[in-house]
């Protein structure tokens, strides 16, 4: 509530808080778009594989070419953050491997870490975390991304006594879109592929939003933040509307969640294909109850909308602003010291799952790719069977046939096992048996 006051005392001082931006992508720009508009915060570098692709996008929103000039770009993302100047890293990247290397590396420097890249998080985050906390600098999920903001809500409600049943976000889901290929993405989102390529989308990025990996990692990342944990099989995706949250996000009601404190993203179309009334398709929500007769009452006094016990209720947020609301977390850790979400704990997991049949010999494609998709389950079922994680999943030939819908496992693949991220993720499995 305090943030903007503590960034004029130190705007004020002469001493405005300085970033290094790895990955000048669509996050990366829409933060940049922020910054001439944020008096205290500054941008020191940015560190991109092009950086003149970098000094366009900087350009592409609205920044003057003084403050280009006054910007350092750099092409190698361990030379800017150990740049002194540099107080706050965001990692941008997307890449797991990567952002687990450049997250360790700020560690070391002794800078914060703002981790909007979510697939390296939900890979490692939480030996990151406690990485970070023992060199007594910040690991934070990235606020205006959809993991942050829910855990905000989980936080807003255990603050005020109030048990959680449910949290999560919304999306457009059809079971058919799990084997979703980037050749067959673009006629779910009702474009076509000269029509993507106009609009530089990438089908690959685009087809793990669509295929369920993205909402599998993003609610791996909110259960090991929050506490909350997955259903035994993963997501459902039931399709409820804003109106009917606390009377359907419930256990024991249609079978709809398997039990209370649980993980979940809601579908904004039916399966037949047909529009949820009141959708939540770019929201997040959190799903409480009150925990006495009188708090149960005030309810009713205050125009609460709840379930048919009168008990429970549900408190959404329509939509988020992705990079447009990073500048909390990057503020929250430089003048609070404190994340918006880490990870506590290895509660959930995303591990590959066959969209088709699969032979030994195929090579695998990670995450939106043709192969396989990413589904959300309990890490101690992911640690028991020895499930291949999602993050680690790309340009990885398999060893045996694996049938459609099945995990992929370790034992099925052909892995570098003195691969940096590999050998990370391993010491992570070991240091939280979940």
């Amino acid at each position: 509530m305090n943030l903007y006051r503590l960034l004029q005392k130190r705007a004020s001082a002469g001493r405005p808080v300085r970033v290094g931006l790895i990955g000048a992508g669509k996050f990366g720009s829409m933060f940049l778009s922020q910054v001439p508009t944020t008096p205290g915060l500054e941008v020191a570098a940015i560190a991109d594989l092009s950086p003149d692709r970098a000094r366009a996008a900087c350009r592409n929103v609205g920044w003057t070419e003084e403050r280009i000039a006054a910007t350092r770009f750099v092409d190698d993302a361990a030379k800017m953050i150990a740049f002194p100047e540099v107080e706050v890293v965001i990692e941008a990247t997307g890449h797991a491997p990567a952002g687990i290397f450049h997250a360790r590396a700020a560690i070391r420097e002794g800078k914060h870490i703002v981790m909007v890249n979510v697939e390296a998080d939900v890979l490692a985050g939480p030996l990151l975390a406690r990485e970070a906390e023992a060199a007594g600098v910040v690991y934070s999920l990235a606020y205006g991304d959809q993991p942050a903001l829910i855990c905000e809500l989980v936080d807003w409600a255990r603050s005020c006594g109030f048990p959680v049943i449910s949290a999560g976000k919304g999306t457009k889901y059809r079971p058919e879109y799990h084997a979703s290929t980037p050749e067959t993405v673009w006629g779910y989102y009702g474009l076509t592929a000269e029509q993507a390529r106009i609009g530089g989308m990438n089908p690959q990025m685009f087809n793990s939003f669509l295929d369920g990996t993205k909402s599998g990692i993003e609610m791996a990342a909110v259960a090991n933040a929050s506490g909350l944990t997955p259903a035994p099989d993963g997501l459902v995706f039931p399709p409820v509307g804003t109106h009917e949250m606390a009377e359907m996000l419930r256990p024991g009601n249609a079978g709809t969640l398997h039990h209370s404190g649980q993980v979940e993203v809601i579908s904004s179309v039916h399966r037949d294909g047909s529009p949820v009334r009141n959708d939540l398709r770019w929201g997040v929500f959190v799903v409480f109850e009150a925990p006495n007769d009188y708090a149960q009452r005030c309810f009713q006094e205050y125009g609460v909308a709840t379930d048919s016990s009168g008990r429970v209720t549900a408190l959404y947020r329509p939509f988020h602003l992705i990079g447009l609301e990073l500048n909390v977390s990057i503020l929250s850790a430089a003048l609070r010291g404190e994340p918006t979400g880490t990870p506590t704990g290895f509660r959930g997991d995303v591990v590959s799952t066959a969209k088709r049949d699969l032979k030994a010999g195929e090579m695998l494609d990670g995450e939106g790719g043709a192969c396989v998709w990413g589904k959300l389950m309990p890490a101690a079922d992911s640690l028991r069977f020895g499930g291949l994680p999602i993050g680690l999943a790309n340009r990885v030939p398999l060893i045996r046939d694996v049938a459609l819908g099945q995990p992929v496992t370790w034992a099925d693949v052909r892995i570098d096992t003195e691969d940096a991220a590999y050998q990370y993720r391993r010491a992570m499995e070991a240091a939280f048996p979940a």
